[in-house]
């Protein structure tokens, strides 16, 4: 590692971010761009980024990385490190949408979606923990969905990865915490990325759905393109908070976003006041 290196990232944060190459991803990193910092951008097809990488040669580095590959995590990371010496901010972000009624949706196209969304996020994580762990000191951001917490007819295995990964997450904050890394889980509702668009998969429908999940097709349809979430304002505000000496472990990003979670919260705190004696009730009896 060169002695520029050392110099010109000893008060700047040095990025690594995931699915780069469009969307929350891009968004981000041309967000880190713009502040000065450094950041290794990773995408399937990295050359989406050359652009950016044009304009801060020695502050960009770009990596082709498919997560789901456990050898390509391991060298984006290594040459992370090797470049910058270190790793500040972990950003997970790569990801598509599915849609489709658990009934519709088959067994690959579960796994996939677990695969990627969850798995594959996880174990960059425990590569990069390390790192964070050793200079106790880190950021780990993981970009879920407000499907992190809410969820809607024909998005189950959608929210169910990110339902997962908030779940470790969760505990994974309390575990690293003594270790001086922080742990921030992004929750965005509606945003005009491409996530709705010509990526989206499609399960077969079947007209059993057609009023539930057949009203959610016709809703993302109407919707690609007209969300009204902006991801530059979204990337702005998560490097906003990251740069905070304190970070919230869930950032809800959108004003859907919060309206949704908070009717959520209060349908499970209905469901537990409806249902407590009944669970007080279960215990072993006392003994006279």
């Amino acid at each position: 590692m060169s002695t520029h290196a050392d110099n010109t990232t000893a008060t700047s944060r040095v990025w690594f971010v995931t699915g780069s190459s469009s969307g929350f991803g891009r968004a981000i990193v041309e967000e880190v761009v713009a502040r000065g910092e450094f950041v290794v951008a990773t995408a399937r097809r990295p050359e989406a980024l050359a652009d950016l990488a044009a304009k801060a040669p020695e502050r960009v580095q770009l990596a082709e990385l498919d997560v789901t590959r456990p050898e390509q995590v391991r060298a984006a990371v290594a040459a992370a490190v090797a470049r910058f010496g270190r790793i500040d901010v972990l950003v997970n972000n790569a990801g598509f949408s599915i849609l489709g009624a658990v009934e519709e949706t088959d067994e690959a196209a579960l796994r996939a979606t677990m695969e990627l969304m969850f798995f594959a996020a996880v174990a960059t994580t425990r590569e990069v923990l390390p790192h964070m762990r050793a200079r106790r000191s880190g950021t780990i951001v993981q970009i879920t969905s407000v499907g992190g917490i809410t969820t809607a007819p024909g998005f189950g295995p959608y929210c169910a990865a990110k339902h997962a990964l908030e779940a470790l997450s969760e505990s994974l904050a309390a575990e690293v915490k003594p270790h001086g890394v922080r742990v921030l889980l992004v929750e965005p509702g509606a945003f005009r990325t491409a996530l709705f668009g010509p990526a989206f998969r499609h399960m077969p429908a079947l007209d059993a759905y057609a009023a539930t999940v057949g009203a959610m097709r016709s809703w993302v349809r109407q919707t690609d393109g007209e969300q009204g979430g902006d991801p530059a304002k979204a990337a702005r505000v998560i490097a906003d908070v990251v740069a905070r000496p304190e970070v919230p472990l869930r950032l809800p990003l959108g004003g859907d976003a919060v309206d949704q979670i908070r009717a959520k919260l209060a349908l499970i705190a209905a469901d537990v006041d409806r249902s407590e004696a009944l669970a007080r009730a279960t215990g072993f009896d006392a003994e006279a």
